[in-house]
């Protein structure tokens, strides 16, 4: 028997408050998309409009991280997956990585704003929608990208204004700590 086997518990680190927040975050964070998605596909054809499965983690990569972002974006459409069978597998990867790029996105732009600001979160939104309809307005041209655009429309307000509504709420009522856990 080896040393590290005889006695684990001198190995075992203790877990540090900023990974049980990240962890806590981001299953907050990937249950609220879990449940928005829900609700929503109840109503047919409104998840491609409505866009359900970014709002929660534009939320999480704007109020806790990159981290908890890239965690939140890339954990939902997986979670929702295997509960629902929303996203269908062949749009699965594709979903993940628009996700992940929203609380990426979210993330840098809270760096840059000690609070949250609806032109901001405006830029947030709409970058994120440029660069994930850039390879649609490439391969099809301008109208069917607006065509699309047009359709999330709904989806983009609500995560502009039903966002900065959530964040202007938490900024109030669940202040961070001074270090603020965006920053790691």
């Amino acid at each position: 028997m080896t040393q590290s086997s005889a006695n684990p518990t001198e190995t075992r680190q203790p877990l540090s408050a900023e990974y049980v927040k990240l962890c806590l975050a981001t299953a907050v964070m990937v249950l609220g998309n879990v449940l928005l998605p829900y609700a929503v596909h109840r109503i047919p054809d409104a998840g491609r409009a409505l866009l359900p499965i970014f709002f929660f983690t534009l939320i999480a990569g704007w109020r806790f991280g990159a981290k908890a972002g890239l965690l939140t974006g890339i954990l939902s459409p997986l979670v929702n997956h295997f509960l629902t069978g929303m996203p269908p597998g062949p749009a699965l990867q594709a979903l993940m990585l628009q996700s992940a790029l929203l609380g990426l996105l979210a993330s840098v732009a809270a760096t840059r704003s000690r609070r949250p600001s609806l032109p901001l979160l405006a830029l947030v939104v709409l970058l994120h929608q440029a660069l994930i309809l850039l390879p649609q307005l490439l391969q099809a041209g301008i109208r069917p990208a607006f065509d699309t655009l047009e359709l999330r429309l709904p989806g983009l307000l609500l995560q502009l204004f039903g966002g900065f509504a959530l964040l202007w709420f938490m900024e109030r009522h669940l202040p961070q700590s001074k270090r603020a856990s965006r920053e790691e």
